[in-house]
């Protein structure tokens, strides 16, 4: 494995751009991306360090984001009713749920990988698309199923389809018209 397909791997993993990544192993300073692992002889149960470049302030908003604290983030600058600002918080506000990483990966990439059934709703309902394809050609759904989180992949499915067709209810997703059973256990089809 190549340190570039590691970071890009962690790109998902840790929701870290991988062009933000500096991956130390020991002594040896910054991992350079064309080189192996085995170059720089890393075993396995081995520890790399991940750092972030100090780029643009964004060393301080990922940090902010990996802790989970809402405040550090507001004091970034990153809702727009903060009184906060910092010299780089006008590129933060309103952050965009379609943006896309440097590998063409979306918000909604990183929660199927994370597996934060929390975030789906609020994406979904701002405009993430479920079949977004990043450049290695997976789209949210293909990586929750490679990662084995078919339940995120079927609330991640459901809950698209009741924003796109603008149900409450996931009953109402049912599709009229196709055949019932009875209780006698004909099957019969519905009205229209």
């Amino acid at each position: 494995m190549t340190v570039r397909e590691l970071k890009e791997e962690l790109d998902l993993v840790v929701g870290i751009p991988f062009n933000l990544q500096r991956l130390h192993f020991l002594d040896q300073g910054i991992l350079m991306d064309d080189a192996t692992l085995k170059f720089y002889d890393v075993i396995p149960g081995a520890v790399i360090s991940l750092c972030i470049w100090h780029y643009d302030g964004w060393t301080e908003l990922v940090l902010a984001a990996v802790e989970g604290d809402p405040s550090k983030l507001s004091c970034l600058g990153i809702s727009e009713d903060t009184f906060y600002r910092t010299a780089n918080s006008q590129h933060f506000k309103g952050a965009n749920c379609l943006g896309k990483s440097p590998l063409g990966r979306t918000p909604l990439h990183v929660i199927a990988a994370m597996g934060r059934m929390d975030c789906i709703r609020p994406l979904l309902e701002h405009g993430a698309y479920i079949h977004e394809r990043d450049s290695k050609g997976e789209t949210p759904i293909t990586i929750a199923r490679r990662l084995k989180r078919e339940h995120f992949e079927r609330k991640m499915f459901l809950l698209y389809w009741m924003i796109k067709s603008g149900s409450k209810d996931p009953n109402d997703l049912v599709v009229r018209g196709a055949p019932e059973k009875s209780s006698s256990g004909n099957v019969s089809k519905s009205p229209v």
